[in-house]
């Protein structure tokens, strides 16, 4: 199934795409293929609880825009630590293993953008730890809001296998 291709703007709230928690935190990825027909990239929200991480990976294709809003948040990028508090943002490179941890004592509330797209959705992330939530859909579902019910493909979540 292939992405819509977007022929009008259309706006998303966070609160209409359901949280992944797959690698950890709240992970909310916004505008995309699957929920506005993006087709160059894809960019979302990542909310962090004290003591919350988001385990490592990387990503074979994209590279990964990281920006702090609020908080402050450790990002282990290749093992070496790195402080990322609020409006700083990190540009990580196509084949960098990173995990963000927020040992802070506030909510860290974080955008990030990637971009190029792999050339599917599955191929797009690499664990190097175990995922904290195996059987959660990688997949961004749309579950509220003007869009909910609107014309936008949501793939199904690939298979587990081999991961």
């Amino acid at each position: 199934m292939t992405a819509p291709t977007i022929t009008t703007p259309k706006v998303l709230c966070i609160h209409d795409v359901a949280p992944n928690r797959r690698r950890g935190g709240d992970i909310r990825t916004l505008l995309s293929p699957a929920t506005v027909g993006a087709t160059s990239g894809f960019l979302g929200t990542l909310t962090l609880e004290p003591g919350e991480f988001v385990t490592e990976h990387w990503h074979p294709y994209s590279e990964e825009f990281l920006y702090c809003v609020r908080g402050l948040v450790t990002a282990r990028l290749d093992g070496q630590r790195q402080a990322l508090p609020a409006e700083h943002g990190v540009c990580i490179p196509i084949g960098m293993r990173h995990r963000i941890e927020n040992d802070g004592d506030e909510t860290a509330f974080l955008v990030f953008h990637l971009s190029p797209l792999a050339p599917r959705p599955d191929l797009g992330h690499v664990d190097t730890e175990a995922v904290l939530d195996p059987h959660a859909s990688h997949a961004p579902v749309i579950r509220s809001g003007p869009h909910a019910q609107a014309d936008i493909a949501v793939p199904p979540a690939p298979a587990e296998a081999g991961r």
